[in-house]
This record gives structure tokens, C-alpha cells and sequence, in this order.
């Protein structure tokens, strides 16, 4: 005999009981609300075995109903859906300018979103900057603690080095790479506290709401203090061996690595160069949008060290598509740029588009990611 969870007839009925409910969980959190009946069609159990499997889940406060289906003949059928409030996702973004963060429940729901300017340079200054905007959105989102499951994702630069201990690749964070960062935001914040690297936690966010969706291979590019890759192939974010897939900021060029010539500190720099007293990347970008010749100038060589970066990705990876992020990636008309100078040096042209997601991608990056991680703790928690 085999269930619909795919489990052998010799296979203790409390573990054929929690496969059931795994399988009802799963089916709820794709649909929504749905009924016994639903939910016995679409997965092949009876309903006495689909009652069961909701009584369970129901006093285990996974689940709840979600009133009755209107518009139907006869008796309305009684719905089901996932408790939202069961588990929430914290997801937290810490960058050089800035630290932000929101809150999702287990349904996806966000209830929580925050961004403020960060107050220090300093890494362990910063840890306490992020323990205290975890505090502010938890209790914004009501989460006090009751025995809710909580998944917190930080989207940082950098990479967590073999074993665990510290970040490593995070230069533009000074003191970032000190091991007691990671000690320290683990106490603040919980021991299920994971790390993900800021790009590629902005990558799986274009994968579930941006340009990514309708691709199964893609390549997110963030320009903006540095410059990093986040790599979608078939659908899946690729970390590497190491972590380290999409750290183009030390492919070397002639005179340094690339992030010394394509970042917002090198903007500004070629526009001294040029006489300009332009202090951010955003003033010299918006002079080239007034036809400031020397900006223009500036500009254009910007997208054309960034289109030559592309080319090495086009011709290793071949992407159907890169979307730029970042404060200079998403700056108007830079993505259009970089793509007529990419169609000028690379024999092969994936679609280049600005990202839409705007500032909170990595958030919502981190969100997508923590989201997986709960659900997972979720499911294991029935088998134990």
C-alpha cells in the first residue's frame, strides 16, 4: 500500500499520520483557504483521513478555520487555512548608509517594514543598530514571544567563512568581519538567525516578485557602494562551494579590482577628477540627465566598465537575463546603457532591465528565504 504522501505500508502509522498533514500544509499554503473536500480531491485521501489530519493540525494551532465558502448550493463548505500567526519571518538588510528590515507571518503576510539611515560605522555599534530595529519591527508586527516560531534572516555583504565563526568579503562594513559580530547579532536576535549575502537575497526577491519570474536563469547585479552578483540558474539561487558565487567586485582589472572602478565612491571620484564638487553618485547622475557634458562622459564610462564585467558573466553563464540593482544600477537610463554597450563587445545579448523592487529587495529577499527555512522547521516539528 502507499498514501499519497508517497510513504510505504510498512511505515509506522503516527509517521504515515504526519506525512498526511505535511502534505495538507503544503496544499494550503499554495491555495489559500480551501475545504476538506478540496483538499481530499487534490490529494488523494479520504475525507475521515483529511478530518483527522485538520483536528491535528488545528490543535497544534497550525491551523484555523477561515469561515465558509459563499455562493454555493446546499450547505456552504467550511475552509481551512494556515494560522498565520503560528511563525513569522524577520528579515533584516545592514548596509553602509542604511539598515532596514520588515516582518512577514507564515501566510506572507507583512507586518512590519522599517528603513532608517545607520547612525555608526562601527561593527559592533551596527549589531546593536540591527537589535534594536528587530526590536521596534517585532513588536510593531505583535510578536511577544508566546511560542510563535520566528526564522531571522540578516542580507549582509560578505559571506559566512567555513565553520561559521565570522564574515568574510564584507570590506565596505568596517569591522564587519570581526567574529563577534556574528556572536553577538546571534544573541541578540536568536539562535535561528541565518545569513544571507545582501545580493543574493535581492536575487531570489526578482525571482519571486520582479523580472525574474517569468526566466529560469538570471543574473542580479547590484551596483551602487560595491558591486556584487547573485546568480539564478533553473530556478535556484547559486551560493557556490564557498559562498562566494557573484563576488565580481574582485574580478581584476589593469589597475585594481573591479569594485575600485564601478562603485558609487568611483563616480564620484572620476567627477572630481573632472572639476565637479559633486558629493554622491546620485548628484552626477542627475547631471548627466541635464546633458552635463562631463557627467555624460562619466556615465558613459561607468556602463561600459559594467557592461564589460557582463560579458564574462554572458559568456560563462549565458543568463536569459540581468537586471541591475543598486543605486547606480537602477539610476534612469543606465540599464538601457549598459545593454547597447553590452551589444557592442559580447557576441551574445541577454535582456538587460533596471530592477523594479526599489529599495527593499534584499528585505524581501531575506523574507523569501526565512519564509523556507520556517516552513521547513514547521514540517520537521510534526516528526518529532
Amino acid at each position: 500500500m502507499v498514501t499519497a504522501a508517497g510513504t510505504t505500508g510498512a511505515a509506522r502509522p503516527r509517521l504515515i499520520r504526519t506525512l498526511n498533514e505535511q502534505l495538507l500544509l503544503e496544499r494550503m499554503r499554495r491555495t489559500g483557504p480551501v475545504s476538506r473536500s478540496e483538499l481530499a480531491r487534490v490529494s488523494g485521501l479520504s475525507k475521515p483521513t483529511v478530518g483527522l489530519a485538520l483536528a491535528s493540525l488545528e490543535r497544534d494551532a497550525l491551523v484555523q478555520p477561515a469561515g465558509r465558502r459563499a455562493g454555493s448550493r446546499g450547505r456552504s463548505a467550511l475552509l481551512y487555512e494556515i494560522r498565520r500567526d503560528a511563525g513569522f519571518v524577520l528579515g533584516l538588510d545592514v548596509g553602509r548608509q542604511f539598515v532596514r528590515g520588515a516582518v512577514a507571518d507564515l501566510g506572507g503576510t507583512v507586518r512590519a517594514r522599517e528603513s532608517r539611515a545607520a547612525r555608526s560605522s562601527s561593527g559592533l555599534a551596527r549589531v546593536r543598530e540591527l537589535g534594536a530595529l528587530a526590536k521596534e519591527l517585532l513588536g510593531e508586527a505583535g510578536v511577544n514571544g508566546d511560542g510563535a516560531l520566528l526564522q531571522t534572516v540578516v542580507g549582509s555583504p560578505g559571506v559566512v567563512e567555513p565553520g561559521g565563526r565570522a564574515l568574510q568579503l564584507a570590506p565596505n562594513l568596517p569591522g564587519w568581519e570581526r567574529p563577534a559580530v556574528l556572536r553577538d547579532l546571534r544573541r541578540l536576535l536568536g539562535s535561528e538567525t541565518a545569513f544571507e549575502n545582501d545580493v543574493d537575497a535581492a536575487a531570489v526577491a526578482e525571482r519571486n516578485h520582479g523580472h525574474g519570474r517569468d526566466v529560469s536563469t538570471f543574473a542580479f547585479v547590484s551596483v551602487g557602494t560595491g558591486i556584487g552578483m547573485g546568480l539564478i540558474l533553473e530556478g535556484k539561487l547559486h551560493r557556490g562551494a564557498h559562498g562566494a558565487a557573484g563576488e565580481i567586485a574582485f574580478l581584476p582589472l589593469a589597475d585594481g579590482a573591479l569594485e575600485s572602478a564601478v562603485s558609487s565612491a568611483a563616480v564620484v571620484r572620476a567627477a572630481r577628477e573632472k572639476g565637479s564638487r559633486s558629493r554622491s553618485a546620485r548628484t552626477v547622475f542627475a547631471a548627466a540627465a541635464t546633458g552635463d557634458r562631463h557627467a555624460r562622459e562619466i556615465v558613459a564610462a561607468e556602463a561600459a566598465l559594467v557592461a564589460h564585467a557582463l560579458t564574462a558573466i554572458v559568456a560563462v553563464v549565458d543568463p536569459e537575463l540581468i537586471v541591475l540593482g543598486g543605486g547606480i544600477g537602477r539610476a534612469p537610463g543606465f540599464a538601457e546603457e549598459v545593454a547597447r554597450e553590452l551589444a557592442r563587445v559580447s557576441p551574445v545579448v541577454p535582456n538587460v532591465h533596471a530592477s523594479a523592487l526599489g529599495e527593499d529587495a534584499v528585505v524581501d529577499g531575506c523574507l523569501a528565504v526565512g519564509s523556507d527555512q520556517l516552513w521547513e522547521r514547521v514540517m520537521s516539528s510534526r516528526l518529532a
